[in-house]
């Protein structure tokens, strides 16, 4: 690459322009919208546009001399590579939350600087320890300053695709009564009003979904309630095309239960009319800070979390059992697809040379064919050896391995159905395996199952058990930079929370509670060699009550997932007689829901690939 002419460097200069003329030092360039969603619209890609670094996390700080990304141990080898030759330095941090940024900033900014960042897109919370750093060093903070729409001139329109009901039978609950709960809790915090921006929760909500955001069935839109009725903020007024916004059916039907749409643009001014003796509720962790300073003088404010955040991650009965018939279906397509890939892979190669794009391509097509898909839940994983050592790798036509020789095949994929939301990650052996490989696979999936058995009291915060599935590779001088588990939507978002499993610190909402679904996907991964990761999605359902009961109410994890794990991966001499029991156990249950709706080559596959240990 000529870096003369690269177009992040290009970029960089005609920013650094804009922050001389402007009397600003240096611009922090979160990955966020005005939504705080973690896939972003394309208007809002400023970070990807600016740097060209394409992974979906990282915040970028551009100063008068000096550029910094700063990424997690997910996004190293990607970000080194897509910024050879921008001007901009890598800077490797421990986790996504990890506060390297605000240091370079102070580091890198003169007393008496000042540093912009749109407040827009910048969360409330983030702001408030933002500030505080700066101000500690004798810095100011500009929010009401956008300095890269003055460059993008061709910045992307908002997102204008049409918005579509979540229907029974799938969708389980009522507009009205989800509206009553979530009412009933913002009355219980003394608010009269709760505004809520984050895309997820409108949808879950309102029982409207919408295709504005890739891999997510949700659309953009805030919403304002009140003790009788609400204001929906998403009619974009200037549609791409004729198909309105929201259809005049549906807008009827939100009347009903009392919900106007209104202009997106009129969600500011709505905040700023509330007055003296209105009080807000908002979340600070899903609130933007442009928002925040909206709200007007006199209205009372207070922070608590959503209360949709919480109500949403908790499964009814109703939805599990969409979730498992979802799984069933998602199940059918992979064993149709591995099937598929065995024979393809096997050695007189009778269709040609198989590559990551193809898997990508066929595993997609599969899928399509189920009841019920509506998408990919995120973008397919497949990573051929070294390539499934980057935990968030993407093949593309310009970068993309041929599945050939020996070694291991990671493909972590998902999809979005009516019913439910998929993500799993599998590890397959592609011509001889070595002994090490064994070693790391049969390490990862002992976490795997171990936390999958665990029992544990109900309210325990989901970073008290992340530990349970490191042990194993702990003992031997190993771990993996990312979560253990996230949090799963129901036909929303395939990362949701407020439950996590990592290491992190624990707080009263990650709590572990009846309905939850939480991935389970501890991993390990050699630069340069390969990568191994066992992911499965697991509902937390009650566990029997030791003792009547004298020791509290506990849990344990059904697991939902319905895929074989390859057995040939397996050092056998590293597994316990429980653990064999335990993965004997769930291939039979694989091999119980799939094999009824699976024929032929299918079918012969699953019976192959469950054999008892």
């Amino acid at each position: 690459m000529d870096v003369r002419t690269s177009p992040a460097r290009t970029r960089l200069t005609q920013l650094r322009d804009v922050l001389a003329r402007e009397g600003l030092d240096a611009l922090l360039v979160p990955s966020a919208d005005p939504h705080l969603s973690e896939y972003l619209p394309a208007r809002w890609q400023a970070r990807q546009w600016l740097s060209g670094f394409t992974g979906s996390m990282g915040t970028l700080v551009v100063g008068r001399q000096a550029a910094a990304l700063f990424a997690d141990s997910r996004y190293w080898e990607q970000a080194e590579r897509e910024l050879a030759g921008s001007g901009i330095d890598l800077v490797r941090i421990a986790s996504a939350a990890a506060p390297a940024h605000l240091e370079w900033l102070v580091e890198h900014v003169p007393r008496g600087g000042r540093v912009a960042v749109d407040g827009q897109v910048l969360g409330l919370g983030a702001a408030q320890t933002l500030k505080a750093r700066l101000e500690a060093a004798g810095i100011t903070l500009v929010t009401d300053a956008d300095p890269i729409d003055a460059i993008w001139p061709d910045r992307p329109a908002l997102p204008a695709e049409a918005v579509y009901a979540h229907a029974p039978p799938h969708a389980t609950r009522s507009r009205r009564d989800k509206l009553a709960q979530v009412r009933q809790a913002v009355a219980a915090q003394g608010a009269t009003h709760h505004f809520v921006s984050t895309v997820d929760d409108i949808a879950w909500i309102t029982n409207l979904r919408g295709r504005d955001v890739e891999y997510n069935p949700v659309f953009i839109a805030h919403l304002l309630l009140d003790a009788r009725g609400g204001r929906l903020f998403a009619d974009l007024d200037a549609a791409a095309s004729s198909t309105p916004k929201i259809a005049a059916a549906e807008r009827a039907a939100l009347a009903a239960d009392g919900i106007e749409v209104r202009p997106y643009a009129e969600a500011p001014a709505a905040l700023a009319a509330l007055g003296s003796g209105d009080t807000l509720l908002i979340d600070a962790r899903r609130v933007t800070l442009g928002f925040r300073q909206r709200v007007g003088a006199g209205c009372k404010v207070v922070e608590a979390i959503n209360p949709s955040t919480l109500a949403k991650s908790r499964k009814t009965d109703a939805e599990a059992a969409h979730v498992r018939e979802a799984m069933i279906e998602d199940g059918v397509a992979m064993c149709e697809f591995y099937a598929w890939m065995e024979e393809a892979l096997a050695p007189a190669r009778p269709h040609g040379a198989v590559t990551e794009l193809t898997i990508d391509e066929r595993l997609s097509a599969a899928r399509a064919r189920r009841p019920g898909f509506v998408g990919l839940s995120f973008s397919t994983i497949a990573g051929f050896n070294a390539n499934g050592a980057l935990p968030h790798y993407r093949a593309t036509p310009e970068s993309y391995a041929t599945i050939e020789g020996d070694g291991l095949l990671l493909i972590d994929s998902g999809g979005q159905y009516l019913g439910g939301t998929t993500d799993i990650t599998r590890v397959w052996p592609v011509g001889t395996v070595s002994a090490a490989m064994k070693r790391d696979f049969t390490l990862v999936l002992k976490g795997t199952m171990a936390l999958s058995r665990t029992r544990y009291p109900r309210g325990t915060p989901g970073p008290m058990i992340d530990a349970i599935a490191r042990a194993p590779l702990w003992a031997e001088g190993l771990d993996f930079g990312h979560g253990t588990g996230h949090g799963v939507g129901y036909f929303l978002a395939v990362h949701e929370g407020p439950q996590s499993i990592s290491r992190t610190t624990p707080e009263p909402q990650m709590a572990m509670e009846p309905g939850m679904i939480t991935s389970i996907e501890p991993g390990l991964y050699r630069p340069g060699q390969w990568g191994v990761r066992i992911e499965n999605l697991v509902l937390n359902v009650p566990a029997a009550t030791a003792e009547g009961g004298t020791f509290g109410e506990f849990l344990e994890f059904e697991t939902l997932t319905l895929c074989p794990i390859d057995t040939r991966c397996i050092d056998r001499a590293l597994l316990r007689a429980d653990e064999v029991a335990w993965l004997d156990a769930y291939h039979a249950t694989v091999r119980e829901r799939l094999a009824p709706r699976l024929t032929g080559a299918a079918r012969a596959w699953l019976e192959a690939r469950t054999t008892p240990l």
